[in-house]
């Protein structure tokens, strides 16, 4: 397919997940996401984070497999939580599942600076050849378990988790700095909620139930 037809097909992703925000706005508060979100999801390349015989699938708004078992989120899943988010250029942001790097890819366009953590050492290698070649220089991929997150970049102003722990991990609520957010679905497979965390001033964490989900489990390292 031809760069204009891609081109298309995203400015009919962003229409169709627009009428299902419209669709879902008693349950999510809001009638319409941030447009910055939409903006950079109209231009940032989702067939180059795919597998090459599902680019022509990349804007159909479901998940897709990335290989290894797992799967890249449906457009409006990724637009939803990075709009959760309400991310600012000065924040650094802390994503655990990279996978292909897609979401990644959106958050290094809307943040100051995304370290992200990937278990399947495949995946975060692959990942990294993506972002590289979108010219993502404000993106560090490490392999490591997620439920541990990344102490040394801690504390984060938002984080994000694109697999689903069956209970919050307590270490990404203590690297999550006050007045941050978070967005993680959480529970077992058939009854995963995706929630939104926040910690506020005085380090007080409260969550808020946003819609059900399924993601891939959160799995731990052998030594996690």
């Amino acid at each position: 397919m031809s760069d204009p037809e891609f081109t298309l097909l995203r400015r009919r992703m962003i229409a169709r997940i627009a009428a299902r925000t419209e669709l879902l706005a008693s349950r999510l508060g809001k009638a319409s996401l941030d447009r910055r979100v939409l903006d950079v999801m109209a231009k940032v390349p989702r067939h180059d984070f795919v597998r090459g015989e599902l680019q022509a699938f990349a804007y159909d708004d479901m998940p897709l497999p990335s290989g290894c078992g797992k799967t890249i989120s449906q457009p409006f899943i990724v637009a939803l939580m990075t709009d959760l988010l309400e991310l600012q250029s000065t924040d650094n942001v802390l994503e655990v599942g990279t996978g292909l790097g897609y979401q990644t890819a959106i958050l290094a366009a809307l943040a100051c600076h995304v370290y992200s953590i990937e278990l399947i050492e495949g995946l975060a290698i692959d990942a990294r050849m993506r972002l590289a070649r979108q010219g993502c220089r404000n993106v560090e991929v490490r392999v490591g378990d997620g439920h541990a997150g990344w102490s040394d970049h801690a504390p984060f102003d938002k984080i994000i988790v694109a697999a689903a722990p069956v209970l919050i991990p307590p270490a990404l609520v203590c690297q999550l700095v006050a007045g941050g957010k978070m967005v993680v679905p959480v529970g077992p497979p058939d009854e995963q909620q995706l929630l939104l965390v926040e910690k506020n001033s005085n380090d007080r964490v409260s969550t808020r139930e946003i819609l059900p989900v399924r993601f891939s489990e959160l799995e731990q390292s052998e030594t996690g």
